[in-house]
């Protein structure tokens, strides 16, 4: 019975209600035109007719007849539609905090007639300029330029750029939408980290392990040739010595990889400079690391990433929020233990509101043979350098200082 239904269902009914579609779609375009004072003239101008018939009021004729004649003339300034290409340039999909991203709004009618005026709306993150068209002539362009400040970081959606076309009293409103959402990047102010400041991160051999293998940089032992060795690896002074074909054996290495792990706890942090100030030193110490050609994960309580350049570290680290309820810097290093295993720094960024404690717990929860560093953005603070257990741990005050502290605790 059951089965018989669905196949009902599946060949007449289905069908039709696919046939709908198109209709439905069309009916939701012409209902979403009325605004809402739109909608609400047009229920006045219902209840006072019904009320002028059922009571006979003169009144509320009136008033209906108010009503229908205010929709009457809405219409003709939306019937008419326009066809345009937009489009929105920046100079720049990415720039620093504090500095003005500027971009152009480009309308070009593509129509064979003159275009109505009309205003553009170009939304920018939670704000909504708008920006008025004027009637264009057959392939005529409009464009407007613009500036978005940036005075904190963030990852801005631009778009999409929505046509508005109304009556006076806006009962009436037609909506297009010409393009797609795009993103502005506002990037963290990072400093450059010279290899000086970052010297316990110049491995060119890496660290080594207990795993040997015929071919790496590290020389650990010599063995007796067996067939199929590579004969590069022949260590011609043993072999004359004892008349046996002696093989170089190796360590196999590990290279550099540092974990810079960020906490995102908001009581951690003395206020939001202070924590701006804590991103832009995760972002400085990553991106100097992978210009060295280090590889770098990015770690934090959200989330585990291993950009592959500078640029697509600072986009991530610009959508980096604070929150009460993320895992303290604690728990990080349980998270490192567990994400990035092969971590051989790992360097603990967070703020002046951190319990020692709490930094010595994430330095014994990393892998045992990684380095465990410590940066603490401490506006209010010295510039100092203090260890806790195993944790050579810094305070910086601005990001000025952060070569100074990166010294101190790679000393």
């Amino acid at each position: 019975m059951i089965r018989r239904a669905g196949d009902l269902w599946s060949r007449h009914v289905a069908p039709g209600l696919r046939g709908l579609a198109p209709v439905v779609r069309r009916a939701a375009t012409v209902l979403s035109i009325g605004t809402v004072l739109g909608w609400s003239v047009a229920a006045l101008g219902a209840v006072s007719a019904i009320a002028a018939v059922i009571l006979g009021w003169n009144e509320m004729l009136a008033i209906a007849i108010v009503c229908g004649v205010l929709l009457v003339i809405a219409v003709p300034f939306v019937l008419r539609s326009a066809a345009y290409r937009v489009s929105v340039e920046l100079a720049s999909a990415r720039v620093v905090v504090g500095e003005p991203a500027v971009g152009r709004l480009i309308v070009a009618n593509t129509a064979a007639r003159r275009s109505p005026s009309t205003r553009v709306l170009l939304p920018v993150g939670t704000a909504r300029p708008e920006f008025p068209v004027p009637p264009l002539d057959p392939d005529a362009e409009h464009d407007d330029l613009f500036t978005i400040p940036t005075q904190r970081r963030a990852v801005l959606t631009l778009g999409p750029v929505t046509s508005v076309r109304s009556d006076p009293i806006e009962l009436l409103q037609r909506r297009v939408r010409w393009t797609e959402p795009t993103d502005l990047y506002v990037h963290p102010r990072v400093i450059p980290l010279d290899g000086d400041t970052t010297g316990i991160l110049r491995d060119l051999e890496g660290l080594p392990t207990r795993d040997l293998a015929d071919d790496d940089v590290s020389f650990h032992a010599l063995r007796e040739y067996v067939p199929g060795d590579d004969l590069r690896h022949v260590h011609w002074k043993s072999t004359a010595r004892t008349g046996v074909t002696m093989i170089r054996q190796f360590e196999q290495t590990r290279r550099s990889h540092l974990v810079v792990a960020l906490s995102t706890r908001a009581d951690e942090y003395d206020s939001d400079d202070e924590f701006e100030l804590a991103v832009s030193i995760a972002g400085s110490v990553g991106v100097s690391a992978i210009a060295s050609g280090k590889t770098v994960s990015l770690l934090t309580p959200r989330r585990t990433v291993g950009p592959r350049s500078g640029t697509q570290l600072l986009d991530l680290l610009s959508g980096v929020e604070s929150a009460e309820g993320d895992a303290g810097i604690g728990e990080l290093g349980r998270t490192v233990a567990t994400t990035a295993a092969g971590a051989s720094v790992v360097i603990f960024v967070t703020g002046s509101q951190a319990a020692p404690v709490d930094m010595r717990a994430a330095a014994v929860r990393i892998p045992v043979t990684a380095r465990a560093l410590g940066l603490r953005a401490a506006e209010t603070e010295r510039l100092s350098r203090r260890v806790i257990g195993d944790l050579a741990l810094a305070s910086v005050p601005d990001l000025s200082s952060l070569r100074s502290a990166m010294r101190a605790v790679t000393a």
